[in-house]
């Protein structure tokens, strides 16, 4: 990794997402694209500052700017938990490996070699415990699953929905215990392909209220749509 420029912005180091990608050996298409795909993940202020207009001009103004920024009407700005979000999303040792060392040698600068007050040093002390206790629940909260109790929501949710689709629990779709078997495997079974999970057992707790309102709106597709269809017209054909 190659020495970077410093960059400070609301009183922290900051990274452009052209040094991000130069640290991370990933180019800036790859860092936008990812950013782009979670961005709902991602929290202005917390993981990346954006500017534009007239604060972007001040930025430009104050520093020696890369060519390739010079006309960028927009630049995004990375802190250090944006650079351990994008650092996730590359998932490769080498990622990983430069993070540690953005975090040990860019954005956090030793207190010693500032010279600070010890009571300074104390409030740099607490903020940087504060970081890692958050970059721990981020962790938690990304890798913990759903517990017993959520996992009786979903299920009941799936349930309500399939009686809904069928006409309730005395339409001849629900009686005809094949179809209704069929049901269910097929919802679970689209479940897993667009949640990208073994189970739902394994949903993340960060996904729990998405997964219910993918199963409220979910519906069978083709040839089972029509067997619920044909199921029910058979009580009519009866009538």
């Amino acid at each position: 990794m190659s020495q970077l420029q410093v960059i400070q912005h609301n009183q922290q180091r900051v990274l452009t997402t052209a040094q991000l990608a130069e640290a991370y050996g990933a180019d800036v298409k790859t860092i936008s694209k990812n950013f782009e795909r979670n961005k709902e993940r991602y929290r202005e202020g917390k993981h990346f500052f954006r500017l534009d207009g007239d604060e972007l001009r001040a930025f430009k103004a104050s520093r020696q700017i890369d060519e390739n920024l010079k006309f960028a009407p927009v630049i995004y700005l990375w802190t250090e938990k944006g650079a351990w979000m994008h650092a996730k999303s590359l998932n490769t040792d080498k990622a990983w490996e430069a993070y540690e060392t953005l975090v040990d040698d860019y954005y956090r600068v030793k207190e010693e070699q500032l010279k600070l007050s010890p009571e300074v040093q104390a409030i740099f002390f607490l903020d940087r415990k504060t970081q890692e206790i958050e970059t721990r629940v981020e962790k938690l909260e990304t890798n913990m699953t759903i517990d017993y109790g959520q996992q009786l929501a979903l299920q009941r949710t799936a349930k309500a929905q399939i009686l809904e689709l069928v006409g309730g629990k005395e339409s001849p779709a629900y009686q005809n215990k094949p179809l209704r078997d069929k049901l269910f495997s097929s919802i679970w079974s689209d479940y897993k392909d667009y949640f990208n999970v073994g189970s739902y057992k394994d949903t993340p707790v960060k996904d729990c209220e998405k997964a219910k309102e993918y199963l409220k709106k979910w519906s069978p597709q083709g040839k089972l749509l029509r067997e619920v269809e044909e199921a029910n017209q058979q009580l009519t054909f009866v009538s």
